[in-house]
């Protein structure tokens, strides 16, 4: 094996680039059908258990690799006792493992004995469009020999896993030339493997899923109300707002403010007598991300909510939001202003125009389908907060306004994101704080930056 590991450099190296982008340092991993343990190893896993069907890789695998564990096993009978492993994993990785296994369903149906309910299920496969060049490598003698083999396509991969009990969050294609050409094969798999059809040619194909989720008893909820010259609106925010979960936080977060925004929330916040506990901040640092990350850290509610002072996203639809938590139906939902009817007076055209191109740059970039990234409105766990927090190095912190920084944050978890559609409201109080030509440019080169993060991998 490790020759032919040898002569498919490129491939193998690709296959590692991506996992590293979808599973995270420091997480308990399972790989199913390690062979010798190096892509396990490049994730560099907290705690690290490959699953190897022929005992003599197995045994190779534990000597090269001895900070993983390496178990003997068959994937189609294993259980966390089999492989001494009660504790559930927060990742399963099964890569180019489908096309051999007599019983690909009952395998995924199996896996649900590691999962918790946050656990993400990695496979990735060989595109069934190259079955005759790899079929004709291994005649000679360019492939290792291989078992009879299930050429799936995604569809199948996508039904089988529904069968199982897993939802699909995202999938995509890499890798159009598997073998080191000087100039030509970087700019293959970097470059070209992205495009849209030519993605559809690469040799590896891989999907992320979650397993399908229940919903959760009611959870307690914080409500981030970023406002910087919104005066008018803070006792109607509060008005207007219904209670949310089994208790309801709102926390007010003032930024440098030129009318007496701040002394309105203090006298709203002191002169409160109703169910909701009222706090408020005046931020330090300049921008709206800066006051949602203040208001984060200070929320004590499990999920994490932000209204936009100018209450243009109406209060009266948040219970919407919280509902899709606890319900399971979303991980990361997003509010959604292009379903509806709008006034041009809420949404000019050219704003709209602007949000419908960054939607579907979006939709590109995270492979999850966007029909709004700019709604101020979003909605996240405290505890993927915390993680995506960890994690805010690999991009770094280059977002003022704080939601691409949550949606390149929560799709590199992988979580679920989901949209609400809300009925847009105009301001009634106030003018936009937005310089829209300037943060324009700041947009498209935040999305220029993720691409290379996320699509266009060195």
């Amino acid at each position: 094996m490790a020759r032919y590991q040898r002569r498919n450099r490129i491939y193998y190296d690709d296959l590692a680039r991506l996992h590293q982008l979808l599973v995270g340092e420091g997480l308990r991993v399972l790989e199913i059908g390690c062979g010798l343990g190096d892509l396990l190893a490049s994730i560099q896993p907290g705690h690290g258990v490959g699953v190897e069907i022929d005992p003599a890789i197995a045994e190779t695998a534990q000597a090269r690799h001895s900070e993983l564990k390496i178990v003997c096993a068959d994937a189609e009978t294993i259980s966390p006792e089999s492989i001494g492993e009660p504790e559930p994993f927060d990742v399963i990785m099964l890569p180019n493992t489908l096309n051999t296994l007599q019983d690909v369903q009952r395998v995924l149906e199996r896996l649900e004995a590691f999962c918790h309910p946050r656990t993400r299920l990695v496979v990735s496969f060989h595109n069934w469009l190259w079955q005759p060049l790899l079929k004709a490598a291994e005649a000679l003698g360019q492939r290792q020999p291989q078992p009879p083999e299930s050429w799936l396509t995604p569809r199948d991969v996508t039904n089988l896993l529904d069968l199982a009990g897993w939802e699909v969050l995202k999938a995509g294609h890499r890798c159009l030339l598997p073998r080191s050409i000087p100039l030509l094969a970087p700019l293959a798999n970097r470059w070209l493997s992205q495009l849209p059809l030519l993605e559809q040619l690469g040799l590896t194909h891989w999907m992320v899923a979650r397993p399908v989720r229940q919903p959760t008893s009611e959870p307690s909820v914080s409500v981030v109300i970023p406002a910087r010259n919104e005066a008018g609106n803070i006792a109607a925010a509060i008005e207007r707002l219904p209670a949310l979960g089994r208790c309801t936080e709102v926390i007010f977060v003032e930024g440098h403010s030129s009318d007496d925004t701040w002394q309105r929330i203090e006298q709203v916040c002191d002169s409160y007598q109703g169910p909701f506990q009222l706090r408020r901040f005046r931020q330090s640092g300049k921008g709206k991300a800066d006051a949602v990350w203040l208001g984060f850290e200070q929320a004590q509610g499990e999920i994490l909510m932000i209204l936009d002072a100018d209450l243009t996203v109406r209060p009266e639809d948040l219970p919407r939001f919280v509902q899709a938590m606890t319900d399971g139906r979303g991980e990361f939902v997003n509010g959604c202003r292009l379903v509806y009817p709008r006034s041009a007076a809420a949404m000019p055209p050219h704003n709209t125009a602007a949000n419908r191109f960054f939607a579907a740059v979006f939709s590109w970039l995270l492979r999850q389908r966007l029909k709004d990234t700019l709604c101020g409105t979003k909605v996240i766990w405290r505890s993927d907060y915390q993680r995506l927090k960890k994690g805010r190095s690999y991009f770094g912190d280059f977002d003022p306004f704080g939601d691409f920084d949550l949606l390149f944050g929560a799709s590199k978890l992988n979580l679920k994101i989901v949209e609400v559609p809300v009925r847009y409201q105009p301001r009634s109080y106030g003018s936009s704080n937005i310089a829209h030509v300037k943060e324009g440019l700041i947009l498209a080169g935040m999305c220029a930056y993720a691409a290379r993060k996320l699509r266009f991998l060195p």
